[in-house]
């Protein structure tokens, strides 16, 4: 009997999102760099009207869509202006001198300030929730609380980001030592996380894990190799002193 053929599910995917390639293009990064090197006010304007803004705000829609930030209670056209506002203000910090993928940077910093802003309607929604009186809660009512999240303790999350600073010499003096573009182009990547700490919204190993691998554009194969090499010149250093060991 003839094998019946295996007829693949076709994905649905949102009309809205476009990929990447079609508006977050090698010009786009271009520019981005031309804007942070040029001091003349007019021609920024230019640089960034024309040739950086069309892709962030693309950048911005897409992510809003993805992830379904367009339900959180704010319009979608609000969220895409305000969060392109907090990218352009970030336009300066970007480094292009690392080789990090600009792309991979500002979706993770975009995608860091839906999910913030997100967490703060959430916040101020929970805020009004009679959380005394169960019996008149409504099922939306359960999963926000549900949903809720706890802020850590202030001293433990103080702690924690000092020893983080800490890393970050020891991670430049690492740099130095490598030779691999990939082993580079991934510790590069782990310097830029440690720069924006304070705006990461996951601060655990599997967190910092996508973050780098977004940033670096690794794939998951070349990232595990570049790790590996990376660990063991880090533990060669610590030695047997374990207190910062987040690789």
């Amino acid at each position: 009997m003839a094998k019946k053929k295996k007829t693949r599910k076709r994905i649905q995917r949102d009309p809205r999102v476009t990929p990447k390639r079609y508006y977050f293009t090698k010009d786009t990064q271009l520019a981005i760099k031309e804007f942070c090197s040029s001091s003349d006010q007019k021609e920024r304007e230019t640089i960034y009207a024309s040739r950086i803004q069309p892709a962030l705000m693309k950048l911005t829609e897409n992510l809003i869509y993805i992830y379904g930030f367009h339900k959180c209670g704010e319009s979608p056209a609000y969220l895409q202006q305000a969060c392109v506002v907090a990218l352009y203000e970030c336009l300066h910090k970007f480094d292009h001198e690392r080789g990090t993928n600009a792309f991979s940077y500002f979706n993770i910093v975009a995608k860091n300030w839906l999910i913030i802003n997100s967490r703060k309607i959430r916040k101020r929604t929970f805020s009004s929730v009679p959380i005394d009186d169960h019996e008149s809660m409504s099922m939306r009512d359960m999963n926000q609380i549900a949903s809720y999240q706890v802020v850590p303790d202030p001293v433990e999350m103080s702690i924690y980001q000092e020893s983080l600073k800490m890393i970050r010499p020891m991670c430049c003096e690492i740099l130095g030592e490598l030779t691999h573009k990939n082993d580079i182009v991934c510790m590069n990547a782990i310097i830029t996380v440690f720069d924006n700490v304070d705006q990461l919204e996951f601060l655990n190993k599997r967190g910092i894990f996508v973050y780098i691998r977004e940033i670096s554009g690794l794939n998951s194969k070349q990232l595990s190799s570049s790790m590996t090499n990376i660990r063991r010149k880090y533990r060669a250093k610590v030695g047997k002193d374990k207190k910062y060991d987040i690789f």
